[in-house]
């Protein structure tokens, strides 16, 4: 069991230069106590992502760190122009020492892309056509391509990623299709939602990655043991009343900055797998809060429940905890729960 962090960098209501601060902070304990990789979103126009430039935020956390993995899950796609893209993913894995992971997908909010004038019916299209042009700019000297969103004709390749062939991809799998699609592709997954239904996605997902083992990007891609996760929301505190009186609120919180978008253009929000009341996501398993002794008990009945999963990956960060709340909350999980799940 490896352990990682996702983090949307969602707005508590203050200014973004102490906040940044306050992560860098968060981020350098994380590295601390041994977690794999630092995962962040990509969101834009919403409170739900105050880093909207995720290469932006992972140069200045390269010159902060030294061990620790990091990456976009996910880069939206549709958003970048394949070559400024590629060029920058160079940077950040050199300026990273090798440290680079690429997460990838379309983004969940048709608001979003829309504002960047992209149609949302077009965007699972346009990743996987971006998909491509990405791999075959970061293994070739130079490139050519005739689709239907780009033509590029031997467009030369200066910058090359650190790692070879090309970073670790990584896909967030919320269906059959997603399951899939990062098998065949040899990426790693993260999922999340209700346990039972996690069980089936990850069950497939490794049916698939044996079933895929002679496609080309499955075999000759970088990630040859993939790490299978899945996602959580956590909240530990010194009671189990006192870690619900303070989550309660902030999950209520970050989840209405998910969905503010979907609320002013007065639409029925479309989260997927994403439970809105705490505590339906309490009992799913989405949600997992108390003491360290109730975290550890909550997380290994759901571990004994997904025997394909071999990466935990933690939200410690979200809605209105303060840092120091978040901080606190960390340190219990890596002194009191992590090594237990370790040891699985």
């Amino acid at each position: 069991m490896q352990f990682g962090i996702f983090d949307h960098i969602d707005a508590r209501g203050e200014p973004l230069a102490p906040f940044y601060e306050d992560r860098m902070t968060f981020i350098r304990a994380v590295e601390a106590a041994g977690f794999y990789c630092y995962h962040m979103a990509e969101h834009h126009q919403t409170p739900l992502g105050m880093t909207p430039s995720p290469n932006v935020f992972m140069a200045a956390m390269a010159r902060e760190t030294s061990t620790i993995r990091m990456g976009p899950l996910i880069y939206m796609l549709p958003l970048y122009h394949p070559l400024r893209l590629i060029d920058e993913i160079c940077m950040v894995d050199h300026l990273s020492n090798g440290r680079l992971d690429i997460g990838i997908g379309r983004g969940i909010s048709p608001y979003e892309v829309a504002y960047y004038g992209v149609e949302p019916d077009a965007t699972r299209d346009m990743s996987e056509e971006y998909m491509d042009i990405l791999l075959k700019g970061l293994t070739s000297k130079s490139l050519s391509h005739d689709g239907k969103y780009h033509q590029f004709t031997d467009v030369p390749m200066e910058l090359e990623p650190l790692q070879k062939p090309y970073p670790p991809l990584w896909y967030g799998a919320g269906n059959e299709h997603g399951a899939r699609f990062s098998a065949q592709n040899g990426m790693n997954v993260v999922t999340l939602g209700a346990t039972e239904r996690v069980a089936g996605l990850v069950s497939l997902y490794a049916d698939m990655w044996e079933e895929a083992k002679d496609e080309p990007r499955r075999k000759n891609g970088p990630v040859t043991d993939p790490l299978v996760g899945v996602s959580r929301h956590m909240f530990i505190a010194e009671t189990d009343a006192e870690a619900e009186r303070l989550a309660r609120p902030a999950y209520a919180y970050w989840y209405n900055s998910l969905v503010k978008l979907w609320l002013v253009n007065n639409a029925t929000p479309i989260t997927g797998m994403i439970i809105a009341d705490y505590d339906e996501a309490c009992e799913k398993g989405v949600c997992v809060v108390g003491t360290a002794a109730t975290v550890l008990d909550k997380l290994s009945s759901q571990l004994d429940q997904l025997a394909a999963v071999n990466y935990l990956v933690c939200q410690l960060a979200w809605g209105c905890l303060t840092h120091e709340q978040e901080m606190h909350s960390l340190n219990l999980f890596t002194t009191e729960v992590m090594p237990a799940l370790a040891a699985r």
